[in-house]
């Protein structure tokens, strides 16, 4: 199943910044993992802010929870989840 997951992080104003950089690298490597292995399928930035759209590919809606709540930043993190299906009208023959 695909899923378009928006993802805001807030970090607190208060968190030492030894602390957060500690966090953000064990999120990119936990990111990039999933990445290769074809679960976290795409990831923009939204300009001018802490924020991304994702797109997840997972078996379903209890593999997707496994893998947000997995993220090292998920305390610190507004998740928004979409569920996605094919459109009638795509001429894709994947959802690549």
């Amino acid at each position: 199943m695909l899923f378009q997951v928006e993802m805001t992080v807030r970090l607190p104003a208060d968190m030492p910044e030894d602390v957060a950089a500690e966090i953000k690298a064990r999120e990119k490597d936990y990111a990039q993992n999933l990445q290769r292995s074809g679960v976290w399928r795409h990831i923009w930035r939204h300009a001018g802010a802490y924020k991304n759209t994702s797109i997840f590919d997972c078996r379903d809606n209890e593999h997707l929870h496994e893998v947000l709540t997995g993220l090292p930043l998920f305390p610190y993190i507004q998740i928004g989840v979409t569920p996605l299906c094919r459109h009638p009208s795509s001429i894709r023959e994947d959802d690549r």
